[in-house]
């Protein structure tokens, strides 16, 4: 069999080498804009390229021939692989989406020249994250979506803006220093951190002191999903970004989070032990985020606030630790990343078309843009788990598996999990009214929308 472990670094490598050509270039916007598009092609290659070899077992490469616990460990298995095509297929569509965008909404005296080597930064470090094979890695992976995060939030300069991407900074870094402290500690009582080798050693070390790391690890993941009573930052964080940037985030940035949590937990932790912690923080997380929607007047805002809401899903599958919640979790994280980023995208196509993101002010657009009508409405029922799409599939496999649990609190979160699909299914539709079929309070100019935008976003 062909050795592809080559491979394995290039969705990590392209990028970073993309983002240093593309800086160098901050000069020539043209050359930027290829540059960035080819080395995500490039990416999305390398991943699909992964994806297909590790259906006959992981592809492993130790990064400059050291072995663990030396040496850093990429793994590219069915798991990583997966997040890996379809974050690359994300950030892809994004991509083309933000070419035909000012950086600011419209506003073409943003800095464009940063925006691309930056968002090159982001997507490396998406793609370390799902590679890596050891937590100092994984830390390092998270530390390059903070600096490039912040960078992306704060582009255009606003008040707005800045004040959120300090509160995302703040809160990115409690979430590493929660991080590191649980990597030293791991590391003092096993001596590695190489997520193979912990999942031998870690069996041996005292009851207690494992249930301390197993918190402190879902503390800092915990941050980074936004799961609640974790999750207060990311309404007020993410909407005042532009489309572009808030529709990767919103599709990745959790997501990276959610992925760490099922990683560490099915490997390192698989007793169950916190089965109950996190069934409570799902449970509180879905009511919390879908409640937050529903009282929202600004279309951006109630996206964010369902992102919360559907996070808890995610966690519900991962506590029920069982292999029919796990592949019902992985499957919606899956889905949701994609259907989340779209939504997102059509809202900032909304937004460019009527002028706002308060359904106030909203209105008529069905009239003039039926086709917008479509590219939200698709999605938003998705989103929702209105059969036969995908988000039906994925809650009905979750929803399955806790009845299959039998437990009375997987039991109360199999009910919550009805109620919340109904109340989402609710603040779509009143956005959907509002934005679309309501008088609007002005009459609209005729705006045509570039194709790309239209296009990466359906």
């Amino acid at each position: 069999m062909t050795d592809l472990s080559w491979v394995v670094p290039l969705p990590v490598l392209v990028p970073l080498f993309g983002a240093g050509l593309a800086l160098a270039l901050w000069r020539a916007p043209r050359a930027q804009r290829v540059i960035s598009v080819l080395s995500l092609v490039v990416t999305l290659g390398a991943a699909v390229t992964l994806l297909v070899a590790a259906d006959a077992g992981p592809v492993v490469l130790d990064a400059g021939g050291w072995a663990a616990p030396v040496g850093i460990a990429l793994v590219a298995d069915r798991l990583s692989t997966l997040m890996l095509t379809v974050s690359a297929t994300v950030t892809l569509a994004v991509l083309v989406y933000s070419l035909s965008q000012g950086l600011a909404d419209g506003d073409r005296g943003a800095p464009v020249a940063i925006f691309h080597p930056t968002y090159l930064v982001l997507t490396a470090g998406v793609s370390n994250a799902f590679l890596s094979g050891d937590l100092f890695n994984l830390y390092v992976g998270f530390e390059m979506l903070l600096v490039a995060s912040y960078v992306l939030l704060t582009l255009g300069g606003t008040g707005e803006r800045i004040r959120a991407g300090s509160i995302y900074v703040v809160v990115s870094l409690l979430s590493s220093v929660v991080f590191l402290l649980a990597m030293g500690l791991i590391y003092a009582a096993t001596g590695t951190v190489n997520l193979a080798q912990l999942a031998l050693r870690l069996p041996e070390v005292d009851p207690g002191i494992q249930l301390v790391l197993q918190v402190l690890l879902l503390l800092g993941f915990g941050i980074k999903a936004a799961i609640f009573p974790l999750s207060a930052w990311l309404p007020d964080s993410y909407p005042t970004a532009p489309a572009p940037v808030t529709a990767v985030f919103a599709g990745l940035l959790t997501k990276v989070g959610v992925y760490a949590i099922i990683r560490t937990q099915t490997l390192l932790f698989p007793d169950g032990r916190a089965d109950t912690l996190l069934m409570v923080a799902a449970l509180a997380t879905m009511v919390v985020g879908i409640l937050g929607a529903v009282a929202q007047n600004d279309i951006k805002r109630l996206v964010s606030f369902t992102l919360v809401s559907h996070i808890g899903y995610m966690v519900f599958g991962i506590a029920l630790s069982s292999a029919a919640g796990l592949g019902a979790a992985i499957f919606y994280v899956a889905h949701h990343i994609t259907v989340q980023t779209t939504l997102f995208l059509v809202v900032g196509l909304v937004e460019r078309r009527g002028g706002s993101t308060s359904l106030d002010q909203l209105g008529g657009l069905a009239r003039v843009a039926p086709g917008l009508a479509v590219l939200f409405f698709v999605p938003a029922m998705n989103l929702a788990g209105i059969p036969p799409l995908s988000g039906f599939l994925g809650k009905a496999g979750l929803l399955q598996a806790g009845v299959a649990d039998g437990s009375p609190l997987a039991l109360v979160l199999v009910g919550a999990g009805a109620v919340v699909s109904l109340l989402t299914l609710y603040a779509i539709v009143k956005a959907w009214n509002k934005a679309f079929w309501q008088t609007p309070p002005v009459e609209l100019e005729p705006v045509r929308l570039p194709r790309a935008m239209v296009g990466s976003a359906g």
